[in-house]
């Protein structure tokens, strides 16, 4: 199976589609070709086998934790998401414990998601726009749904040693930096860092224990 330009792919596997070092290692130097082949290469891992992952949550969450990783900038995300009052304030083990908790909760969000979309056809804007310097690009797509609506998702990634890294996703305009640090930033001033990383990790053992019980 090869995705094209113009292909199918559900919205949710373009969420979490970044890891597949491999297959796009030739080709880190262009952030657009970076998502195309990385979408193309998820879904051809989870093409009929929906079902499967479905009733094996911990296997789903493995394959997207592999996939996702190795080009998601979970520091620089993270770092982004706290603010820098909120980063600067944390110890180095804070930081650490919110990137883990921060991450495993993102991954079980989107697994969940991605086994029941459909696929859907998107387009892929040929040319990325830069920033002056050339380190940061923001990569366009629009998704066409089945109710006939157009969804525009943005891409925003940043040049690394290791090549091009997602950072932020923009869906419609909203930016999932800013809705998450949004809602830490009044916790955390309300409860201190700490308590956001019990509820993270928290959500994430009832995730996982509502998928064995089913």
């Amino acid at each position: 199976m090869r995705i094209s330009r113009m292909s199918a792919v559900p919205i949710l596997v373009l969420l979490i589609s970044w890891g597949v070092a491999a297959a796009v290692e030739e080709a880190a130097d262009d952030p657009v070709i970076v998502i195309e082949t990385r979408a193309t290469a998820l879904a051809e891992k989870l093409q009929g086998r929906q079902d499967y992952y479905s009733a094996n949550n911990h296997e789903l969450y493995g394959l997207v934790r592999n996939i996702l990783l190795p080009g998601f900038d979970v520091d620089y995300a993270s770092k982004l998401v706290l603010g820098r009052a909120h980063w600067t304030a944390a110890s180095v083990a804070q930081r650490s414990a919110f990137n883990d908790a921060f991450y495993d909760f993102l991954v079980r969000t989107y697994s969940k998601g991605l086994i029941g979309f459909d696929q859907s056809d998107m387009s892929i804007e040929p040319q990325a726009r830069y920033s002056k310097d050339n380190r940061k690009a923001l990569v366009s797509t629009s998704v066409m749904l089945e109710s006939g609506d157009a969804v525009g998702i943005n891409y925003a990634l940043r040049k690394t040693e290791a090549g091009w890294k997602m950072y932020d996703v923009r869906i419609d305009g909203v930016s999932y930096i800013q809705n998450y640090r949004s809602q830490f930033d009044a916790e955390i001033s309300a409860l201190g860092i700490d308590a956001v990383i019990e509820r993270l990790e928290a959500e994430s053992s009832a995730t996982d224990s509502a998928g064995d019980a089913a």
